[in-house]
């Protein structure tokens, strides 16, 4: 184990940019071949701008802070920091299996906390304010979410102590599940009505994006998909189906704010925004999503 979590370190940026790459280009063909809806966006523009925004801000969190997630969870297992690393005598698939779960569910909550408190919506609303829905939308994160997404990511590592290949595990599958279910395809109705009792599938995910307020406050995991349902944010289907449902928000549908690069950086600065309860089910014209 401990050479296993050695390789892992050590090579932590080529095994995470490699699994980024090749699900990227797996949801791309897919998305070409099979497309569950027309864009209303140029593809070109979308994925210049959304893919701009990802590497703009992994240059700037490498800028910022000093350690990355798996590094950290290293170092914690050295110090012996964190509740698995306190209780060594538990079974290593038992820490692993227990450290993704909980990793995810923080994670979840993360997700209904954006949407619940309206500073932090305000940095969320970059994510739903794409006009389209597909692969480049699941890494699309306005920089001040990504660096307190870490924030958040590194207390949990500190708090929990989770083994350095778990971390590895978790960031893979986290980032690889945020494609496959933004991406813009679908799948068999039968083959996702069993999946999403387990996993987020692309048909689960894209009720999320939206733009009818209450749908959009539901469906909110990421990976697995049984948070939503064991705390009541589960949303079967879009009222207007997938084909009609229309993506994005209400008041920032300019091509200038939702699909481009300054637009997006500023768009936590525009406007007002006023307090929803979610997953509430009526909704005034005057409510801003």
């Amino acid at each position: 184990m401990e050479s296993v979590t050695a390789f892992v370190t050590q090579n932590e940026a080529q095994i995470r940019m490699g699994f980024f790459i090749g699900v990227l280009a797996i949801m791309a063909v897919w998305e070409i071949i099979a497309p569950k809806r027309a864009l209303t966006v140029s593809k070109t523009v979308r994925w210049a701008n959304n893919l701009g925004l990802v590497f703009f801000n992994s240059f700037i969190v490498k800028f910022i802070l000093p350690t990355t997630s798996i590094a950290l969870a290293a170092y914690a297992g050295t110090q012996g920091w964190g509740l698995f690393n306190f209780y060594s005598d538990i079974p290593v698939w038992f820490t692993m299996l227990a450290s993704i779960i909980i990793m995810d569910f923080v994670i979840y909550i993360q997700h209904v906390m954006v949407h619940a408190i309206p500073v932090l919506w305000r940095l969320h609303r970059v994510h739903h304010a794409d006009l389209d829905f597909d692969v480049t939308t699941g890494a699309r994160f306005h920089t001040f979410e990504i660096i307190l997404s870490m924030f958040i990511k590194f207390a949990t590592i500190l708090l929990l102590g989770p083994p350095v290949v778990a971390v590895v595990i978790f960031e893979v599958v986290l980032n690889a599940m945020a494609m496959f279910n933004h991406g813009n395809v679908g799948l068999p109705k039968t083959l996702d009505k069993v999946l999403r009792f387990f996993i987020v599938t692309p048909d689960m995910h894209r009720v999320h994006h939206s733009i009818e307020d209450d749908e959009a406050n539901s469906n909110f995991g990421f990976n697995l998909s049984w948070w939503d349902r064991l705390f009541g944010t589960y949303r079967d289907q879009p009222r207007a189906g997938h084909q009609n449902m229309t993506i994005g928000i209400h008041k920032y549908r300019t091509t200038k704010i939702a699909s481009w690069l300054p637009g997006m950086l500023a768009l936590p600065f525009i406007g007002k925004i006023s307090s929803y309860a979610i997953n509430r089910r009526e909704w005034n014209d005057s409510n801003e999503k």
